[in-house]
């Protein structure tokens, strides 16, 4: 399902309730993330997300314990959605991130 025009994307993403702002919101408060930035890669639908998380919750974490602790947080928004990519750091791999050159999602929140 694929939204032609910006009233039909705010309509499905008014269906689900999932929304870049409300997966951000459910991230600051279940994982503590001291910064998130997600993007709406559908192309208008609101099914598919890709993130960038930053949180103490992921040190000493393998990738994918990280992004397992991120999908047990957004277990009810990963359910209505299509796809989701999250990319983990903590704040000291998030900070030498960004200053190698930075690390963002195009049009992140």
């Amino acid at each position: 399902m694929s939204a032609e025009t910006d009233t039909q994307a705010a309509a499905v993403a008014n269906v689900s309730g999932i929304t870049p702002a409300s997966i951000k919101a459910t991230l600051t408060e279940k994982l503590g993330a001291q910064h998130v930035e997600i993007d709406d890669i559908s192309g208008g639908c609101g099914q598919a997300f890709e993130a960038i998380i930053v949180s103490n919750n992921f040190a000493k974490k393998t990738t994918l314990a990280r992004h397992r602790l991120v999908n047990s947080a957004l277990k009810a928004e990963i359910a209505a959605i299509h796809a989701w990519t999250p990319k983990c750091f903590t704040p000291e791999e998030w900070e030498r991130k960004q200053a190698q050159g930075g690390v963002g999602l195009p049009q992140g929140l």
